[in-house]
């Protein structure tokens, strides 16, 4: 779970979490201003890293994965702490990999009527369509959202994945996708319901507008790289 001012909801994720198939929680604090660390601790996570200092969304993941790999974890699943996203989930994604099906699940908020029922603001919707199809059409795939905070991998796809040089913020998530694609790995989606409130995670306008121009960047990079125009270090 990478959190950041996740006091308020971090409770009421981690106890919907199935315990009968989740052996560990990870918890990384990216130093919020808050007592998340705390509350983690006042849960019982054991395995909790607090950064010394703000390292952005994609650095909180690279300690995320790095710790679940170091657990000789099987499969590991991001999941925000800010409930947003619902952790019942977790059996349908984590089956879909223990079962040899897929390596990879995101959950997506596209995929049926979650994402605007949810409370997603319009012109995210719109953006989030947009770059999708622009993403599908440079990466080659199908996929309903590149966007998902929440996902699913086999610890084979991440210790195959060199996230060392990704950015550490939000595009992160994209330059992940583009990897696991350019590795060869497939992807598979499930529909996820999703929940827009106060004490949710959420970046602003002009963070998206820049999040937006990195997943636009990040296309176009596996595009050239795919047609031998450019070599990028993600793909080393």
């Amino acid at each position: 779970m990478p959190a950041y001012k996740a006091a308020k909801t971090i409770e009421r994720t981690y106890r919907e979490i199935p315990f009968d198939i989740v052996d560990d929680v990870v918890l990384v604090d990216d130093n919020s201003p808050d007592n998340t660390v705390e509350v983690g601790k006042g849960l019982g996570i054991k395995h909790i890293i607090k950064h010394e200092k703000n390292t952005g969304y994609g650095g909180n993941q690279k300690s995320c994965y790095r710790k679940a790999l170091e657990l000789n974890a099987d499969i590991v699943i991001m999941l925000h702490p800010d409930y947003q996203y619902t952790p019942k989930l977790i059996h349908a994604m984590s089956s879909i990999i223990a079962y040899d099906v897929f390596p990879v699940v995101l959950a997506s908020r596209i995929l049926g009527k979650g994402a605007l029922k949810g409370g997603m603001p319009m012109y995210k919707y719109i953006a989030n369509r947009f770059l999708t199809l622009f993403e599908n059409i440079m990466i080659g795939q199908k996929l309903s959202e590149y966007h998902t905070g929440y996902r699913a991998f086999s610890a084979e796809v991440l210790r195959s994945l060199d996230f060392t040089h990704n950015s550490d913020d939000f595009v992160f998530d994209n330059e992940m996708i583009s990897q696991i694609v350019m590795k060869g790995f497939d992807i598979a989606e499930v529909t996820c319901p999703t929940k827009y409130f106060e004490e949710a995670s959420s970046i602003n306008f002009s963070r998206s507008m820049k999040y937006g121009r990195g997943v636009l960047r990040v296309s176009m990079v596996h595009w050239l790289h795919k047609l031998k125009l450019v070599k990028s270090k993600l793909y080393n």
